[in-house]
Order: structure tokens, then C-alpha cells, then sequence
């Protein structure tokens, strides 16, 4: 004999969706109040910020006096400033760092990839420069780039000329920084990379080199389109970081010898924190900000569909 079985009642179901649904409203509200202390200080330090800022850059400011709406006048100043221009120009010049250093990441990535003795050590050194703060930094590549320094030193030793003191020559100053930001910035990337590679399936190059593919070939069909995607966020951040470098520039060479090293984002510091121009400061914000936004498109079109595109 069979017995069939009871069907819940209407309101027995309703019991159970109410407390269902109770359950979930409950853990929405905890999930919420996790989430709230990270809210409130992303609205306080980022959105309000960005919105706030946005406003300057209309307004005549100098933090004594209430802002004033002056319309688009502080972008019609920014415009008409060669210094500004002189900075922006010295901004996109940075962006050479962005196909060096993460070429040399992925080489660099690949290397300490492999199974060796001691192979932790040696990502622990290229990684030491990253997490050293920038005031040592400067200070030692300073001291380097002197006329009696290290890097004049060791050019006379392989029988190169010297070139004087890098940063004080308006020829170099720029490049001796970029190559500090080059050799600081590796171990970053490097350890992105280093994630994607070790996501990247060992069968599908250990089937690839059994077909009779070399190293090259395995790197180029397998390797570099699983980093792919590894490779877009890299230099995404790399081109924004090289757009907005600021720190390179404080710390090293304050934006000289003769105006060689003035950058975008160290023009909006002058005009904000020297000049006491905030709604200048913030309109040039405003300008970089979008050129980064624009750089960012172009890293996602080329990088569109997992492959490389031509516009």
C-alpha cells in the first residue's frame, strides 16, 4: 500500500516563504552593515572628492575666501599656459615607461616561474624595490646619478662616456627618472604576472611541446593570449600611473632643471599648494583625469575579444 504524499497547505507555505523570506532580508541588512564602514569612506575620501573637485574647477578659490563661479575661465587660463603644456607634453613622454616595464615584467615573470632552488629569493629581491618608500628611493638614485656617482662610475668602467650629473642636465633629467620608475615599478608587475602565467593550464603547453612546438611558438600561441588579460589591467595601470606621476617628480627633481621635468599632475600641485589657485589646480585635474580615461579606452579596443585589434 502507497501513501501519497500531503501537500503543505496554503498557509503552511506562506509560513515557510515568509521565513524564507525574512532569512534572506536578514542577511541583506548584515551583508550592508559589513559593507557600510567601506561606504562611508569611499563616499567621504573618493566620491565626494571627485564631485567637490568637479565644482572647483568652475569656481575662483583660494581657501580663504568662499568659491566663486567663474564659468569656464580657469580652463581658458589652463589652455593658455605653456607651462601646463610643458607638463602634459612631459606626462605623455612617460607613457614610453608603460611597453618597457611590462615587457620586461613578463620576461622577468617567466623566469622566476620556473622550478629552482632558491627561486623564492630571488622574487623576494625583485619585489624589495616596490615596497621600499620613494623618499629612499629618490635619495639613493639621486646620489647614483651624481658626477661622482654610481651610474657615471660604472659607465667609465665598461668605457662608455659619462654624461655629468643626469639629473641636473635637461637633456637626461627626465629619462634618469623614468628609468627609476622602470626599475621600481617591475616587481609589481611582475608579480601579476607571474599570477597569470600560473593560471594558465601546464597540460595545454605540455601538449603543445609534445607536437613538436618550440619554446617560442608555445609562448606565442599559449602563454601570451593566456596573459591576455593579465597584460590589459597591467598596462591600464601602468599608462594611468605614468599620466598622474607626481612622486618621481617631488621627491627627485622638483620639476627642474629648466622646467625639463614638469609633468601634468606636478602643475596642478603648483598651482594648488604654491599659487593657492585650487579651481585652477582642479580644472587641470579635470584634463588629466579624462586624457586617462582616454587611454584607458584605447587599452580595452586593443585588447577587445581576448586579441590584439587595429582600429
Amino acid at each position: 500500500m502507497t501513501t501519497t504524499p500531503r501537500r503543505a497547505s496554503r498557509r503552511e507555505q506562506h509560513r515557510v516563504g515568509g521565513t524564507g523570506a525574512k532569512v534572506t532580508a536578514r542577511n541583506t541588512l548584515i551583508a550592508y552593515a559589513f559593507l557600510m564602514p567601506f561606504l562611508i569612506l569611499l563616499v567621504v575620501y573618493h566620491t565626494w572628492p571627485v564631485i567637490f573637485g568637479t565644482y572647483l574647477a568652475f569656481t575662483k578659490y583660494n581657501i580663504i575666501s568662499p568659491p566663486e563661479w567663474v564659468g569656464l575661465a580657469n580652463f581658458q587660463e589652463l589652455f593658455a599656459d605653456e607651462q601646463f603644456w610643458s607638463g602634459l607634453k612631459n606626462s605623455l613622454k612617460y607613457i614610453l615607461v608603460v611597453p618597457v616595464i611590462q615587457v620586461i615584467a613578463i620576461l622577468v615573470a617567466l623566469l622566476v616561474n620556473r622550478p629552482m632552488k632558491g627561486i623564492g629569493f630571488f622574487r623576494t629581491a625583485f619585489y624589495v624595490p616596490v615596497v621600499t618608500s620613494f623618499a629612499v628611493v629618490g635619495l639613493m638614485w639621486n646620489w647614483m646619478y651624481q658626477q661622482d656617482g654610481a651610474v657615471n662610475t660604472i659607465l667609465g668602467f665598461i668605457g662608455l662616456p659619462q654624461k655629468g650629473s643626469f639629473l641636473n642636465n635637461p637633456a637626461t633629467a627626465l629619462y634618469a627618472v623614468m628609468f627609476v620608475t622602470l626599475w621600481k615599478g617591475i616587481g609589481y608587475y611582475m608579480v601579476l604576472y607571474l599570477a597569470g602565467l600560473q593560471s594558465i593550464s601546464p597540460e595545454l603547453e605540455e601538449a603543445a611541446t609534445i607536437d613538436g612546438a618550440s619554446r617560442v611558438q608555445v609562448f606565442w600561441n599559449i602563454t601570451l593570449p593566456g596573459l591576455r588579460p593579465t597584460i590589459l589591467v597591467c598596462s591600464l595601470l601602468s599608462t594611468i600611473s605614468a599620466i598622474k606621476v607626481f612622486e618621481e617628480i617631488y621627491v627627485m627633481t622638483q620639476g627642474y632643471p629648466a622646467g625639463s621635468t614638469y609633468t601634468a599632475l606636478f602643475y596642478t600641485y603648483s598651482r594648488a599648494f604654491q599659487d593657492y589657485k585650487y579651481g585652477l589646480a582642479a580644472a587641470g585635474g579635470i584634463i588629466i583625469a579624462f586624457i586617462s580615461i582616454i587611454f584607458g579606452l584605447i587599452n580595452f579596443r586593443l585588447t577587445r575579444g581576448g586579441k590584439v585589434d587595429a582600429w
